[in-house]
């Protein structure tokens, strides 16, 4: 979602209806130094050839993320 609509009145509603993982997951999304984080990590991946899995648990861990399998 584009940054311009994360405070339009239909995102509001929708973020007042999430359980905690979801908003936790929206808080995250907002946050400049994770997307800054997680678009660097995608770089490593795509341009730089690193393993996705390590990449991505280095992400994980840095921000103190539990993923579900």
């Amino acid at each position: 979602m584009p940054i311009q609509y994360w405070r339009s009145p239909e995102t509001i509603e929708r973020l007042n209806r999430l359980e905690r993982p979801g908003f936790a997951l929206e808080f995250l999304r907002r946050n400049a130094d994770y997307r800054r984080d997680f678009a660097r990590a995608q770089r490593q991946i795509t341009r730089e050839g690193a393993d996705p899995k390590t990449v991505r648990s280095e992400l994980a861990r840095r921000w103190r993320l539990r993923c579900r399998p």
